[in-house]
Parts: C-alpha cells; structure tokens; sequence
C-alpha cells in the first residue's frame, strides 16, 4: 500500500539526524571567509597591474617592471610571439615607443579577476612619428598618424604576487590601418 505521508522508520531519522542552525552559519562564514580572501588577492593583483600601466609603462620606466613581474614572467604578444623572462619584455615593451614615443596605455574599461588570473581591457593610443625598424636595417616612414586600439592584458599572478605569465591581445591588422600601412 503506497501512502502520500512518509513511512514512520524515515521520519524517525529524519528527526534523529542532529541538526543545528549553527552548521549553517559555520558553512556560511567559511564561505564568505574565502570569497573575501580571494577578492583581496584579485584587488591587490588589479592594484599592481594598474601600477604598471600607469607608472612603469606609460613613463617608461623599464627599471621597476621587476615590481610587478617575475624574473621568468612569460609573455604571449598579438603577434604570436613568445618572450620569457623580464630583459626579452622589457626589450620589447621598448620596441613599442620606437615608432610611437607618445605610446600609452589609457582609460581601463573592465577589470575583472578571480583566483590568481586577472583580465584588464584598456585603451593603447600613440603616434606614428618616428621611422618603424623592419628588420635588416630597413625602415617604414612615419606617417603621422594616430592609433587607439582596444586592448585586453589576461595575467596570472604567483603566489608571491607578480605576473609570472600574461596574454596580450589587440588587432594588429586594425593597428596597421590606423598607421596608414594598410587599406
């Protein structure tokens, strides 16, 4: 015979199970514990990479990349690239500024973080002034021309808190055309 009310044996350990609002609470604040840890680390990681950008970066000031990134940082450039350690970036963070003096990176648009990964889209502007290097000792002239470019930098951070890998990407192709290189 089925019965739409529990058998008796199942409500007896239903209310033999001991059971306290305290559990809860306990599980509660454990999770809100770690979800306030982790934003912290995802705040101070957002904190150092906006110091980079605003401080080392747009005033070239290549001598403190080393407070923000490991020795071994390995870094994933737009054009497929891949530089590991701080002297090959640091080289090519210069290249940047060769063509474009005025580089920088502006306006950050989204931040976002969870873990050890953080993900920050801003603006890279600058003008097209001084000849580009092409390799083999030639060069494109200049054309005057201004660039802004979406860009977004994904970096993971290691425990001691510096990027120790990051991924840049923006749209070479829209960067040419801006330059004038490109129709």
């Amino acid at each position: 015979m089925s019965s739409k009310y529990l058998p008796r044996a199942a409500l007896l350990a239903l209310f033999a199970t001991p059971y306290t609002f305290a559990d809860d609470t306990a599980s509660a604040l454990l999770q809100l514990a770690e979800y306030q840890a982790q934003a912290s680390t995802v705040s101070q990681h957002l904190e150092a990479a906006e110091l980079f950008e605003n401080d080392v970066f747009n005033s070239q000031e290549w001598e403190r990349v080393a407070s923000t990134h490991a020795e071994n940082v390995k870094v994933h450039w737009p054009d497929g690239h891949i530089t590991v350690g701080l002297e090959a970036h640091i080289h090519d963070l210069k290249g940047m500024f060769v063509y474009a003096p005025d580089t920088e990176v502006e306006s950050r648009q989204v931040t976002i973080g969870q873990g050890q990964w953080t993900s920050v889209v801003s603006t890279l502007e600058g003008t097209f002034t001084e000849p580009m290097p092409t390799g083999n000792g030639q060069v494109i002239e200049p054309t005057g021309k201004r660039f802004k470019l979406n860009m977004v930098t994904m970096s993971h951070w290691d425990a001691m808190g510096m990027m120790d890998e990051k991924y840049l990407f923006w749209d070479n192709y829209a960067l040419m055309k801006q330059l004038g290189l490109v129709n």
